[in-house]
């Protein structure tokens, strides 16, 4: 069982142009697809096509339209009851695939709901191989929940993975003396928010085929604790770092649709790939497989395992260059 946490779901609304986004301008769409959202949500719909039981934990009316969504999806979830209704999110792509987003803050969580959602979470973990803490935090939960969750999560057997950015991202960060996970999930940019880097640096070596700026910084959060670091890397594929070493992925060559939820897919990869005993380039090759997959599919669609090609996915273990000293 995988649990995936989403405390800031939403409704994933893409609408998709049949011409550049021009500000100020009126523009035709060609299509607008509707999708249950929020990251946890969309790694739990991923892993439910693969046939790998996975269970979604949310806060929900059990009349909200996301509900509705995950009965008609057949995708296992777990509501934690919350009186607001859950937010809408709009994705504007463009035919080249540029997606521009713009997300709702979300719904308010009072004190009793987290404490709810906590202790939700810490009851779901019991039975699970993994718990994956996906997404932003809406009004009213302290930025430190995730590694608050972490910590409370470290006696049990899970593995626990983490995937969000900004303020809940450097509060874990803060926190890897009690709360380091066992993965987590940075793109270029957070990679380089959570150890004070230059994100345009690390996005220009990627640009220029250079992953060892991106191993070294992921290498440092494992030197602090971490398991395995994953860092999707858009259209340059992705990189894992763990204890044992680092592995560089080049993705197959794809016309871009949209990016809606293809670090979800990933996450999603890696985590399917685990639980059939993959070692950590197979973990990785699935992960950029899912990925790139998501990436050329319309709106926020998912990948089934018919629709990815692992054998596309070119994997290398990253061996960092010495200088030779000529005595």
């Amino acid at each position: 069982m995988i649990v995936t946490v989403t405390p800031n779901p939403s409704i994933d609304r893409t609408v998709t142009l049949a011409a550049p986004l021009t500000r100020g301008a009126v523009q035709r769409v060609s299509s607008v697809t509707t999708e249950p959202g929020g990251k946890g949500v969309n790694v739990a719909r991923a892993l439910t096509l693969a046939g790998v039981d996975a269970v979604a934990v949310l806060p929900a009316s059990g009349s909200d339209p996301l509900v509705t969504a995950l009965h008609d999806g057949a995708v296992p979830f777990r509501c934690v009851p919350s009186h607001e209704p859950v937010r809408t999110n709009l994705a504007i792509t463009e035919p080249d695939g540029t997606t521009t987003k713009l997300n709702e803050p979300g719904a308010a969580l009072d004190a009793a709901a987290l404490d709810t959602l906590t202790r939700s979470v810490v009851a779901s973990a019991g039975d699970a191989a993994w718990v994956v803490l996906s997404g932003s935090l809406p009004p009213g939960v302290p930025d430190g929940w995730y590694a608050d969750v972490v910590s409370l999560l470290a006696g049990l057997p899970c593995r626990v993975a983490v995937d969000t950015s900004d303020a809940p991202l450097a509060a874990l960060v803060t926190a890897f003396d009690r709360a380091a996970p066992d993965l987590i999930k940075p793109n270029a940019e957070e990679l380089a928010a959570a150890l004070g880097l230059s994100a345009q640096a690390l996005e220009a070596a990627v640009a220029q085929g250079d992953p060892e700026p991106v191993v070294s910084a992921a290498r440092q959060l494992v030197e602090r604790g971490v398991g395995a670091v994953l860092a999707t890397l858009g259209a340059a594929g992705a990189v894992l770092v763990d204890e044992s070493g680092g592995w560089v992925a080049a993705p197959p060559p794809i016309v871009p649709r949209s990016t809606v939820g293809a670090g979800d897919a990933s996450l999603a990869g890696y985590l399917r790939a685990d639980v059939l005993g993959a070692v950590p380039a197979q973990r990785l090759q699935m992960a950029v497989a899912y990925g790139s997959a998501a990436a050329a599919m319309p709106g926020s669609a998912l990948p089934s395992p018919d629709q990815i090609d692992l054998d596309a996915v070119r994997v290398n273990e990253f061996v960092a260059a010495t200088t030779e000293v000529t005595p």
